[in-house]
């Protein structure tokens, strides 16, 4: 990758007030307004599925000709029930279970039509996203995300990767690597109790514990962030702030670019849809901008460092 794809990688849902995935999607002048301030500053964007919402990421990208590339991805529903899922969504009724196969499989296909028919601008796929932790609520047997990314790769031309938390890739996922073109992580030291002290050190801990287990393969972090509220709900008030998001960030890209690790940081922008009604709940609280769009400490910060 070129240096300038190296250091400029973020995660990017444009789900505004009152938006959620499979409910109201943003319009293509809103997602127009996110993108010309995501150019500034990044040159390529992670999408978590292959929706309405990221077919018209794609098409604005092509019709004002940003010089944006795009990881796309194919979200994977539950397949099987979880029960060590912490917040208990790991339980679904059977016909859920069997309703969500067909639909994982329209958006295998989708992925890759989508994937074919933007293919200067799609730079890899993702199939699936935490969906083989212990803890998720969306559960998905390795042997069928290991189909799904034989599916892609016959289907489309991309490299192709899974995005998982770092845990799963030092043994469940063995065989699944085999098939990837790279490896993506997940590193988040703040859901682990981590201070800003030792951030860092966790973030490097986690990354080379799956890179030196597959030295043969890359290995991208796909998302790493700082949250700026909380709520407590595992995660400390006083451990989350928009200063302490910018300590984290700088170190982060820093090291990233010192040892040419494609990094992208979690995320764009704040999200209300997600997680509890609570207004500080950690999960609405992750983006470099506001819902609102305006700058975070972080961001306001890089404004004034390329003035």
């Amino acid at each position: 990758m070129s240096e300038n794809e190296f250091k400029n990688a973020i995660c990017y849902s444009g789900y505004r007030m009152g938006q959620r995935p499979g409910g109201e999607s943003p319009s293509y002048e809103q997602i127009k307004e996110d993108l010309f301030i995501l150019k500034e500053h990044w040159s390529i964007l992670r999408l978590y599925d292959c929706s309405r919402h990221a077919e018209t990421v794609l098409k604005v990208i092509e019709k004002e000709k940003l010089d944006l590339k795009v990881m796309i991805g194919a979200y994977i529903e539950a397949e099987v029930n979880n029960e060590n899922c912490p917040w208990g969504g790991g339980s679904h009724p059977s016909q859920v279970l069997q309703e969500n196969i067909r639909s994982n499989r329209q958006n295998i296909n989708r992925v890759i039509e989508l994937s074919n028919r933007y293919p200067e601008l799609i730079s890899s796929i993702s199939v699936g996203n935490e969906a083989a932790v212990d803890w998720t609520d969306h559960m998905v047997p390795v042997e069928r995300i290991l189909e799904y990314v034989r599916m892609v790769k016959k289907g489309a031309r991309q490299p192709v990767t899974y995005c998982e938390n770092y845990v799963p890739w030092t043994g469940k996922l063995e065989k699944l690597v085999e098939e990837l073109d790279f490896i993506s992580i997940h590193t988040y030291p703040v859901w682990e109790y981590k201070n800003i002290e030792q951030a860092l050190d966790f973030t490097k801990e986690n990354y080379y514990s799956v890179a030196n287990r597959y030295p043969h393969k890359a290995v991208v972090i796909t998302e790493a962030g700082w949250t700026t509220k909380s709520n407590g709900r595992g995660i400390e008030p006083g451990n989350v702030s928009q200063e302490l998001q910018a300590v984290y960030y700088n170190q982060l890209m820093e090291w990233s670019r010192k040892n040419d690790i494609l990094t992208f940081v979690f995320e764009a922008f704040d999200e209300d849809w997600k997680g509890s009604g609570d207004a500080l709940e950690p999960e609405k609280h992750w983006g470099l901008f506001t819902i609102d769009r305006e700058p975070k400490l972080v961001m306001k910060q890089l404004k004034r460092m390329y003035a």
